[in-house]
This record gives C-alpha cells, structure tokens and sequence, in this order.
C-alpha cells in the first residue's frame, strides 16, 4: 500500500477523533466543566485525553515534551496529575497543539517508520497501528464526554465522519 494513502486515511480518522473532542470541549455547559460531582470532572477528563494524545504522538515517554503548562505534577496510577484546573481555552490550546503535532508526525511517516515498532513498551504495536489506538482513545474518551453532556443536559455534539 502506498504511504501517501496511509497517510490520508490515518489523518483522515485520528484528526476526526480530536475534531469530535474539540466538539465536546465547545459544547460543554460552564456548569459542567467543574462540576465536582462527577468521579472525575470534565475538564479533567479532556486533559486526560490530550496528554494521552500527546504522548503517543511522542516517539517514546522520554521524548514527550508537552507545553510547560500542560506538564503533569506528576504521573498518578490512574495516568497524569495536572498542574491546575484548566480552562476551556487552555484546553482548546492543548488540543490545537495536539493537532499540529498529530499532522506533523504523520506527515514524517515513511514505509520504514510506519512499521517499526513503537517506543511505547505497554502497548507493543507498531508505528502505524500507535496512530489506530490513539484514534481509538481519543473517541473513547469524546464519546465519554457526550455521554455526560447527554445526561446532564440532553444534548451532545454529532458525530464527524472524517478530519477536513
């Protein structure tokens, strides 16, 4: 398969992933952003979804060097601590960063690159199918949060069927 398609086809459905997170980062009521009600707020969650974003756009954890306001206090066993509450600005920066770094790794792609291992040892998949999962975790973590928007305020974002 020629590595320009893959490259088309892995933006394609990673940057509809983000597109829906950004979606329900916009949507979000401010009541809900904070609410402390919830087992993890949802600006929590966002931020959990872009640092993980971010760091699968890495070549490995050790090379992971998010925007200094975005770096954790620490790594938590339930995945990273962040600094302070973010704002829904800060994190529509975050993830605009996510977004850039998302087209610029894949348009480094090469047939070599693509099928080497990646640096991440827990998940043990290639380059290429790293892009997949991080897709993957991504939407898990947008539908979680219409999820929530649909239960609070009975209404969510649509879906987005590939990235522009």
């Amino acid at each position: 398969m020629e590595i320009g398609f893959l490259k088309r086809i892995i933006w394609s459905q990673l940057g509809a992933s983000v597109k829906m997170l950004e979606n329900a980062i916009a949507a979000c009521p401010d009541e809900l952003w904070t609410d402390v009600s919830l087992p993890k707020p949802y600006w929590a969650q966002v931020y959990h979804a872009l640092f993980f974003l971010d760091l699968y756009l890495s070549e490995s954890p050790a090379l992971m060097d998010p925007p200094s306001k975005f770096k954790p206090l620490e790594r938590g066993p339930n995945g990273p601590v962040p600094q302070k509450v973010y704002s829904r600005a800060e994190l529509l920066e975050y993830l605009e960063y996510g977004r850039a770094k998302a087209r610029s790794t894949i348009g480094r792609l090469t047939e070599g690159t693509i099928t080497k291992e990646c640096g991440f040892s827990w998940v043990g998949v290639s380059v290429g199918e790293l892009f997949l999962y991080n897709s993957r975790h991504v939407q898990h973590h947008a539908a979680q949060l219409n999820q929530l928007m649909r239960q609070k305020v009975n209404s969510a974002p649509g879906w987005v069927f590939k990235a522009e």
